[in-house]
């Protein structure tokens, strides 16, 4: 079993999470022993920000950060859990809302795959990117 940064690379379909994550110098954050939550785009999820926005916010560290930051929960929160959720506090200080009238949504985010396990926590694969407010 690997962390969240090295499952996200090993799984494949996560390239742009990775490379922003890296861009934002968290990836040394998400390798640390957590345990964390982390809702994570896919790369078709990114894909739907425009291409000039996107290469934007890459290179806006401090930005990529807070939405970054907006996809992780602090803890171990398995799916199961997550549907005994109405929301999530996240490390950047936002809520998230959580909805399991019809799956699981969590804002605008529909969970797609849910509980891949990491040594340091689990991901969900969602399909949209979250944006802070």
């Amino acid at each position: 079993m690997r962390n969240i940064v090295e499952t996200a690379i090993d799984v494949g379909g996560f390239t742009t999470l990775v490379k922003a994550v890296q861009a934002a110098g968290l990836a040394e954050t998400l390798s640390s022993p957590g345990p964390f939550t982390v809702f994570a785009p896919n790369d078709a999820a990114f894909a739907k920000i425009p291409a000039q926005q996107m290469q934007d916010l890459l290179k806006d560290k401090k930005q990529l950060g807070r939405i970054l930051t907006y996809h992780v929960v602090p803890g171990k929160y398995m799916a199961a859990d997550v549907m005994k959720m109405k929301t999530a506090q996240t490390v950047n200080g936002a809520e998230l809302r959580i909805d399991t009238s019809d799956g699981v949504r969590v804002n605008d985010a529909r969970v797609i795959k849910p509980d891949i396990v990491c040594t340091n926590g689990v991901c969900h694969v969602i399909d949209t990117v979250l944006m802070p407010k």
